[in-house]
């Protein structure tokens, strides 16, 4: 019987994820086969798809076409303008592909990039993303959003909040799970059986003893001298301003940063096309590429898959690492 295939989601069909899936599926042929979730009608012009009934046909589908678990759409689809009509449909892609992993129909998914307007617009959609939605369907409170390229794996302990607001919203308690998560999921996802974590300070220079700040001393310390204690590999907090060149690099395995841009801009710089936002802590294994929409290209033909091509591949792998770890 053939492995179960990564399920992708559809995503915006007004952006570029029904694009880049093609693309994806031009390069990974039947080398690592997907089923696509969505309408095929919002697909590039002369694909050959293969509409199917069951995900697990997908393997030798993906020898003609790319492999498609069709979902009709109501509205007009038009490129660069998001259509709340299309919400539901949209929701519903991510929630048959957690449903196909539930039942072991797919061995992990990898989410096409949406817009979150369209989607509480057009279906009062309540969560602030993906990973929130896919958290509930998991049934978990507590995930983790892991960057992961080539060359660097970061977690940012908070995500989507204003600068100001990072320090009130650092707790130890948040920290030491996010830290668990991460620690976890090296194990599990990637096959990491001691794994080395590096945990940036919040202000300049770790707070250089206080006197830039005292979060790094009283809470950002504490917590990892606690880990470090249960005999963990962990470092910190250290000046996050020393922690990407090369040669830190080596010395870690996961980079766990205070706020997002601390943990974005060094794998947005080392790994702009190849970075891959991950969600540690689900019951299933799920990736994204780690860009948007790109309402301003849609349709041009002009979008980068790369990012897609490694999320699919990554996902394979987790589920691959997971399998073997519950073997």
């Amino acid at each position: 019987m053939a492995r179960p295939p990564v399920a992708v989601t559809c995503g915006e069909p007004a952006g570029i994820g029904p694009e880049i899936a093609v693309k994806a599926w031009e390069v990974l042929g039947t080398d690592l086969p997907f089923v696509w979730i969505g309408d095929y009608h919002h697909l590039p012009k002369g694909t050959s798809v293969i509409p199917l009934d069951h995900a697990q046909d997908a393997a030798a589908a993906s020898k003609h076409g790319l492999p498609v678990l069709y979902s009709q759409f109501e509205g007009e689809r038009t490129y660069g303008v998001a259509n709340p009509a299309h919400a539901a449909e949209v929701i519903d892609a991510i929630d048959r592909a957690v449903w196909l992993c539930k039942v072991g129909a797919a061995s992990s998914i990898v989410t096409g990039p949406i817009n979150k307007k369209a989607l509480k617009d057009g279906a009062d959609f309540a969560h602030p993303g993906h990973t929130e939605f896919l958290a509930e369907l998991g049934g978990v409170e507590d995930v983790v959003m892991m960057l992961a390229g080539p060359n660097l794996r970061v977690v940012p302990a908070t995500i989507h909040i204003a600068l100001a607001e990072v320090p009130h919203a650092l707790t130890s308690e948040g920290l030491e799970t996010c830290l668990r998560i991460t620690h976890a999921g090296l194990r599990s996802d990637f096959g990491i059986e001691a794994p080395r974590i590096a945990v940036a300070g919040l202000n300049p220079h770790a707070g250089e003893g206080g006197t830039m700040g005292l979060e790094d001393g009283a809470l950002i310390a504490p917590v990892v001298d606690k880990l470090r204690a249960e005999g963990w590999e962990i470092s910190g907090p250290l000046p996050a301003d020393t922690m990407f060149h090369e040669a830190a690099r080596a010395g870690y395995d996961a980079a766990v940063c205070m706020y997002h841009d601390q943990a974005l801009i060094p794998i947005k710089t080392l790994d702009f096309d190849r970075g891959v936002n991950v969600t540690l802590g689900l019951p299933f294994v799920r990736t994204s590429p780690d860009h948007g929409t790109a309402f301003d290209i849609a349709g041009k033909g002009i979008a980068d898959p790369t990012s897609m091509i490694e999320a699919i591949k990554l996902a394979d792998q987790m589920a691959r690492m997971r399998e073997a770890a519950l073997a």
